[in-house]
């Protein structure tokens, strides 16, 4: 067997191995000798730590909602790897390979009780097998599209069959090694995956930590965005708007509290937040050493916005020249948790929705979906729908208001990687740190991360080109 396997696997099955041979001797994990019903399936699955946290926080690390004041960026709860990820330096790289082995601890996971699941059918009720397999199905992909975002190229249909994909692993066989393959195979295999899901998944689930079917559409919303393939992305928003629509008014909300949100929200379709670990950097929690939201995006809020005040607080407690703020609309629902909510949520179903119909040419209903999101947004009675003269200034509108709405929420990454590829989009990411100016062009090779050192080191995996 292949040593990759053992990155893939280590933390799924719990135990520390010094040897290849010791690790061939295992014969399945402990989550293996307990699924023996439909039941154990559901279990698993409901396992919170496992499929709803730890997903890769590298992109977050790495996008412009934020910036680092000297005092931080040099304080030793810094890392050098997150000093380098931070100014996007042409070597960055993590050594240790803990937000790789999340990822494929989740596959490894749903691909048991994929497997489960086909032992069990004819002794289990049809309905109950199905949601189980469409369950197992999204949390799979939404696995390898989260590990995706980082570390292959930004889908282009011109390149998407030679680009250098992620390992697929479609089988909880360690034996099993699959190669890197294709960002065309790899989105093929998320697409089919959430397709299906959205075939067999009950419409809704009693608590946004389960997937379902409107989270699948909604999932599939996103991906297709991330490709650049509007007209599905259309389609599948509006499938997920048929069976979730729910927003919040924002009037409601405590505008003086730094924790607004409670956990699995209204708008939460599927909950999941990004990984986290002592000392590293976590944008947007703490005092001195807190990230300060990007002062561009702060001037962009109107006065009436009351996101100006839910999704940020002032600094008064940091002794900086001027006025900065901080980040207080995580959806993790408990103060200065590290924990950043990057899962699906209605707001953003909208405005993926809004901007397909903005690229199709139809501004009325593009602008109708932003005006219905931002008056959930403003200060009742103040509000006052806003027009665009074409279409591309529908979309120009939409994409600035998609920045103010998903502040913080792990989708700025794959929205600079995809607006990149429309010159008018583009973007050269521009950060300074103690004295010394960084950039990140439009479209550099820096936009894919190396893969973790210890991956490349312990498998044939190629590393991502420099």
């Amino acid at each position: 067997m292949k040593i990759n396997r053992l990155i893939f696997l280590l933390s799924a099955l719990g135990i520390l191995v010094s040897s290849c041979q010791k690790y061939v001797d295992i014969k399945k994990s402990g989550a293996q000798s307990f699924i023996e019903s439909a039941n154990d399936c559901q279990l698993l699955m409901d396992n919170y730590e496992l499929f709803n946290t730890g997903y890769p926080i590298d992109g977050e690390v790495s996008a412009d909602d934020y910036y680092m004041n000297d005092a931080r960026f040099g304080s030793d709860q810094i890392s050098i790897e997150d000093r380098t990820i931070y100014t996007w330096q042409s070597g960055a790289i993590r050594t240790a390979a803990q937000q790789w082995v999340d990822i494929y601890n989740k596959v490894y996971h749903a691909n048991l009780v994929l497997e489960a699941v086909q032992e069990l059918n004819g002794k289990e009720q049809p309905a109950v097998l199905n949601n189980l397999r469409g369950s197992a199905l999204f949390l799979r992909a939404y696995a390898f599209w989260n590990l995706a975002q980082l570390y292959t190229k930004t889908y282009d249909a011109a390149t998407a069959q030679s680009d250098p994909g992620i390992p697929i692993d479609l089988s909880s066989d360690i034996n099993n090694v699959p190669g890197r393959g294709t960002v065309q195979e790899t989105y093929n295999r998320i697409v089919q995956d959430l397709t299906e899901a959205g075939g067999l998944m009950n419409p809704v689930s009693s608590v946004a930590s389960r997937p379902n079917k409107a989270a699948a559409q909604a999932m599939l919303a996103r991906v297709y965005l991330s490709m650049r393939d509007y007209p599905n992305a259309l389609s599948s928003a509006n499938a997920a708007l048929t069976l979730r629509n729910t927003l919040i008014n924002f009037n409601t909300l405590d505008k003086e509290s730094f924790s607004p949100f409670r956990r699995f929200n209204e708008e939460v379709i599927f909950h999941s937040t990004l990984y986290s670990k002592n000392g590293s950097l976590e944008p947007g929690y703490g005092y001195e050493d807190l990230a300060i939201i990007n002062p561009v995006l702060i001037a962009s809020y109107t006065t009436d916005d009351l996101r100006k005040t839910i999704l940020v607080k002032e600094n008064t407690d940091v002794p900086v020249p001027s006025v900065t703020y901080r980040f207080t609309g995580n959806y993790e629902g408990a103060v200065g948790s590290a924990k950043l909510f990057n899962g699906l949520a209605v707001d953003e179903l909208y405005l993926i929705r809004a901007e397909c119909y903005a690229r199709a040419g139809n501004t009325g209903l593009a602008m109708g979906d932003l005006n219905t999101l931002l008056r959930s947004r403003w200060t009742e009675g103040t509000f006052t729908d806003l027009e665009a003269t074409s279409a591309d200034n529908a979309l120009s509108i939409i994409l600035t208001e998609r920045r103010k709405e998903l502040l913080m929420r792990g989708q700025r990454w794959t929205d600079l990687r995809r607006l990149n590829k429309e010159p008018r989009f583009a973007t050269t990411l521009s950060r300074t740190v103690q004295g010394m100016t960084h950039t990140l062009p439009a479209n550099d090779l820096r936009y894919t991360l190396l893969i973790p050192q210890e991956v490349v080191m312990k498998s044939t995996i190629p590393q991502n080109q420099r």
